[in-house]
Formats: structure tokens, sequence, C-alpha cells
């Protein structure tokens, strides 16, 4: 395997402004497989998705040699609570299978193989020297800390999984705007996103880019919004059927 050329080493800037469309399924799941990754990666692209989150070294493989937009990518192991790109030889893998930017958990926590997370940066530079890195986050210090080890993005993707701050039900938008005034280096909003109101929201706070993916590329889930309305809906027959005569 070797690393895409396909993508000019300015992926951070083509990301700017954009949108980012994460394309994964769970293990057992029907649409679990490196060509179908490929292929949903590719309607994003048709949709207007500025760059692709992609996880796994078959997927991103097969994604990064799909496309000519930036692919951030990721190897999710173990269940510990590093499980994001969680080692540097996790990180290397990610990199040499086609990823333009490797997503790694960027906390403050311990990570399984010992390495500090600046350790972690500066070797995978050296087995792979054209690499970025995305800091996945769960606070202002962890995005801090990240980009002191050499992080070239931060994002809010672990807000709320950590510890440090409560679960909101959609983007932790105050986390956005914490990451916008204090780092240096871009800031990607990701993390339950669930509607165009609430990217837009993010963007506006200054974001670089806005990560979906559920809302996008997961069919069970958004399945299970409609089924879930549908069953609520029999059970309480005619309510809001004025409100929405009124819309018409």
């Amino acid at each position: 395997m070797t690393t895409a050329a396909s993508v000019p080493p300015d992926a951070v800037e083509r990301l700017r402004g954009g949108l980012i469309v994460s394309c994964q399924a769970y293990p057992g799941e029907p649409m679990r497989d490196p060509r179908t990754t490929a292929q949903v990666a590719r309607a994003a692209v048709a949709g207007g998705a500025a760059g692709v989150r992609v996880q796994g070294l078959e997927d991103v493989e097969s994604t990064s040699h799909a496309l000519d937009v930036p692919v951030v990518g990721l190897w999710k192991h173990g269940d510990a609570d590093v499980f994001i790109t969680p080692t540097l030889e996790h990180a290397v893998g990610i990199a040499r299978a086609g990823a333009d930017i490797v997503a790694l958990d960027g906390t403050r926590r311990p990570r399984p193989d010992g390495l500090t997370l600046v350790e972690t940066i500066r070797r995978l530079r050296v087995e792979v020297p054209a690499v970025l890195v995305m800091a996945d986050c769960g606070s202002l210090d962890d995005a801090l800390a990240a980009q002191v080890a050499g992080a070239d993005l931060v994002g809010t993707t672990l807000a709320g999984y950590t510890g440090e701050r409560a679960r909101t039900t959609g983007a932790d938008l105050e986390l956005v705007a914490e990451l916008v005034g204090a780092c240096r280096v871009p800031v990607v909003v990701e993390g339950r996103v669930h509607t165009p109101d609430e990217a837009a929201a993010a963007m506006a706070l200054g974001a670089h880019a806005v990560c979906v993916g559920t809302a996008i590329t997961h069919p069970t889930t958004i399945t299970s919004w409609f089924a879930r309305a549908v069953q609520e809906a029999r059970s309480h027959p005619g309510e809001g059927a004025g409100e929405r005569d009124d819309e018409h």
C-alpha cells in the first residue's frame, strides 16, 4: 500500500469552509464493505462534500483510490478509552493506506503503546513525512495540548465522551467557540451534527470545516429516526394535524 498521490499537500486548505462527510459502518452491518464505503464516499462528493472521513485500512485504501478530495483516515481499535487510531502503529498504517490526514485520539489520556501524543506525531512524520494530523479532542485543554504536539487540525469529535464536558444533544457549540478563539490551528466541528441548520451554526462560529456522519451516511440510524416518529404519530393520531394544514 502506498500513500495517495492524487491530493496535493494543501489538503487542509482544500477543506476550508467545506463539509467533510464521515463514511463509516459498524462491524456486522450490511454496508460494512470497503467497496460500499468508496461508493458512499463518491456519492457524498457528488453532493458537494469537500472531503471524507473513513475508518479502517481497507476502506481508506479503497476510498483514496476512488476520489481526488482529501481523505481523513482513522483506525478504531480496542475497547479502551483511547481507541481512535490509538497507537503509532495504527497511525502509520492508516497513513500508508492512503489517508491524506490521519485522525487520532487527541486527548491527554494515556495511549495503549505508552507514547505521548507528541512522540506519536513526531514519529509518524518520520515514517510518512507528508502526512497531516487531525487530533480528535474532548476539551479546550485537549486541543491546546494537541496544537503544541504538532497537530495540523483539532476537532470536537470526543466532546462529551471523556468526562470533561457534558454530552450535548447536538454539536457542542460552546466548545467550538472556545477552540476557535484559542487555537491557532484550524478547528473541525464533529460530533452530533444532525441537521443542515446545526452545521451552519457551527460554521458561523468560525470553524474551518464541519464533519457530518450519522445524519448522512448511516441508514440504520436515520431510518430509526423516521420509524420512531411514525410510531409516535400512530400512538397519538390527530395531534398536530391542524398545524400541518396551516402550512399548505
